[in-house]
C-alpha cells in the first residue's frame, strides 16, 4: 500500500488539495504521495519562523541538543525503513541509501554535540592602557530564519545538513526538499515533531520551484542555504544580494595518481576507489570522480585495472542488495549524459567500457583520449562517466586539475609527504584528500568549494558559523 506523507507547517502536519505522486526512476512505481502546500500554509510557515526567531534563539542549549539527539536516535531505529524510502524515490541502490542514513544519524549527533559546545570566546582588551579593566565576550547569534533548499541526490543527509546546524544555533528553518525526492524529508518531519522544539522553529514544504523563488525573495527569511545547480545558485545570490547566501553548487572532481603508485597493492586500491566512486549513485554526487590524471609511469596499468573494476560493478534494480549502480534521477538526465558522451566520441574520444543508455539507466562508462573542450571533461557530468588522462609530471597533473571552473575537492594518490603538502598548497579546491578519491567526506569537517563550486561551508560546526554573526559584549572595570 502506498504511503501518503503530510507536509509540515510550523511543526504541525498539514495537507493540501493537489496530490503529488513520487515515482521511482527505475521502474516508475509509486514510491509514495504527498500534497502541494497551499499558499496559506506557506505564508503560515514563514510567518511562524519570523515570529519564533527571538524565542528560538533564546532556547537553552539542552533543549536544542536534546531534540537533535532524539532525531539521531530515531533515524537509527528506523534506518531500514528510511533507506528503503530513499531508494524508492531516488533510485539510489539500497547499499548507498543505508550509508546515507548512517551519515544522517551522525550529522544530527554532531549537531547535538556542537549545540552543547556553542559558547563564545573571551578576549582581554587591556593590551592598551586606555582599555585597562576591560574584557570582551564574543558570541555568535543567529542571522535570522533560514530557507534551506536541498537537492535530490542526498535527499536525507543534505536536508540534515540544513536542519541540524540551524536547530543547533537556534535559527528557525523552512526546508524546501527537491521536487523529485520530497518523501524522506517529510518523514524526517515526523521525527522532528516528536521533539519539544518551539512552534515555528521548523517547517518542511515540498513546494514547486516557482514558489521557492518567492521564498528566496521573502525578507523574513534573511538566510538562504542552497545546494544544487550552478545557474540556479548564482541566480539566487544575484536576486537577493543583501541576504546571507551559502551555495554548494557541485564540481568536476579530479584524481591525481602519482608515479609512486606503481606496485600492485597501490594500483589495486586506486583503481577500486576510482571505479567505485566514479559510478556510485550513478555518478550523481558533487564529488564523484570525473577526471583522473595518472602519471605516465602508471597510467596504462591503472587504466586496465579501472576498466576491469568498472566492468565488475553490478547494475540494475536498486532494491537488490547486490546492485552497485542504479538509474539516474530520470530519463532526461540519462539522455543528457548520453548526448555528452556521444559528442566526445564523435570528436575522437575512445570508450574503454560502457557507453549505452536504457531509459534512465546509463552504463558505467570509462573514456580516454577525450578532447580538452568536451563537456564530459569541462562540465559536471553528474552521471556514471569517468575520463582517464595521462600526464608526464605532477606539475602537469596539478595544472590540469586547476584548469576547471569548478573547485570542490580533489584526491591525490601518493605516499610522498612533500607531494601531499604541495597539493594542498597549489590545488584550487576546498579540500584535498590524500591516498583516496575526492568523494570522501566526513560530516563534521568543513565542506565546500571555490570558483563555480560555490561559497560558504557545510559540515555542522562550519554551517553553524555561517548561519550566525558575531556579537560583542564589552565588560568594564574588571580586575583582570
Amino acid at each position: 500500500m502506498t504511503s501518503t506523507y503530510p507536509y509540515w507547517v510550523a511543526g504541525r502536519a498539514a495537507t493540501g488539495e493537489a496530490t503529488v505522486e513520487v515515482r521511482s526512476p527505475y521502474d516508475g512505481s509509486i514510491a509514495g504521495t504527498t500534497t502541494e502546500p497551499t499558499a496559506a500554509h506557506v505564508e503560515q510557515a514563514v510567518a511562524a519562523a519570523d515570529a519564533a526567531r527571538a524565542e528560538f534563539a533564546a532556547t537553552p542549549a539542552h533543549v536544542r541538543a536534546g531534540a537533535l539527539d532524539h532525531v539521531s536516535r530515531r533515524l537509527a531505529e528506523r534506518s531500514e525503513e528510511i533507506a528503503a524510502l530513499i531508494t524508492a524515490e531516488s533510485g539510489k541502490p539500497l547499499k548507498w541509501s543505508r550509508t546515507e542514513v548512517a551519515r544522517a544519524v551522525s550529522t544530527f549527533r554532531w549537531g547535538a554535540e556542537e549545540a552543547r559546545r556553542w559558547s563564545g570566546t573571551l578576549q582581554r582588551l587591556d593590551t592598551d592602557p586606555a582599555a585597562t579593566g576591560r574584557l570582551a565576550l564574543v558570541r555568535r547569534a543567529p542571522r535570522g530564519p533560514v530557507l534551506g533548499i536541498a537537492p535530490f541526490n542526498f535527499p536525507l543527509n543534505l536536508v540534515a545538513h540544513k536542519v541540524a546546524p540551524a536547530i543547533a544555533v537556534g535559527a528557525p528553518i523552512v526546508v524546501k526538499p527537491a521536487p523529485a525526492t520530497p518523501l524522506v524529508a517529510l518523514l524526517l518531519g515526523e521525527l522532528l515533531a516528536e521533539t519539544d522544539l518551539p512552534a515555528g522553529s521548523w517547517s518542511v514544504l515540498p513546494v514547486p520551484n516557482p514558489v521557492a523563488a518567492e521564498l528566496v525573495a521573502d525578507p523574513r527569511l534573511p538566510v538562504v542555504s542552497f545546494t544544487g545547480s550552478v545557474p540556479v545558485g548564482w541566480a539566487i545570490r544575484d536576486t537577493v544580494p543583501r541576504k546571507h547566501v551559502t551555495l554548494e553548487l557541485g564540481g568536476n572532481a579530479a584524481v591525481v595518481v602519482g608515479p609512486d603508485q606503481g606496485d600492485d597493492e597501490s594500483l589495486a586500491w586506486a583503481a577500486s576507489r576510482i571505479a567505485t566512486f566514479a559510478m556510485y549513485q550513478a555518478g550523481q554526487s558533487c564529488i564523484s570522480v570525473q577526471r583522473v590524471y595518472a602519471h605516465r609511469d602508471v597510467s596504462a596499468a591503472l587504466a586496465d585495472r579501472v576498466v576491469a573494476a568498472v566492468r565488475a560493478l553490478t547494475t540494475g534494480d536498486p532494491t537488490d542488495e547486490r546492485t552497485d549502480v542504479g538509474p539516474l534521477i530520470d530519463e532526461a538526465a540519462a539522455r543528457r549524459v548520453e548526448t555528452w558522451v556521444d559528442a566526445a566520441v564523435r570528436d575522437g574520444a575512445r570508450v574503454l567500457t560502457g557507453g549505452g543508455r536504457d531509459g534512465a539507466d546509463y552504463a558505467p562508462t570509462v573514456l580516454a583520449d577525450v578532447p580538452a573542450t568536451a563537456q564530459v571533461l569541462c562540465d559536471e557530468v553528474f552521471g556514471p562517466v569517468v575520463v582517464l588522462e595521462t600526464v608526464d609530471s605532477l606539475d602537469e597533473a596539478f595544472d590540469r586539475v586547476n584548469d576547471s571552473r569548478f573547485g570542490l575537492q580533489a584526491g591525490v594518490f601518493t605516499r610522498d609527504l612533500q607531494v601531499a603538502f604541495r597539493a594542498a598548497q597549489v590545488l584550487e579546491v576546498g579540500g584535498v584528500v590524500i591516498g583516496d578519491v575526492p568523494s570522501y567526506r566526513a560530516d563534521q569537517m568543513p565542506y565546500g568549494g571555490v570558483k563555480d563550486s560555490g561559497t560558504g561551508r557545510e559540515g555542522v560546526r562550519s554551517a553553524m558559523e555561517d548561519l550566525t554573526e558575531e556579537r560583542v559584549l564589552v565588560l568594564t572595570g574588571l580586575a583582570l
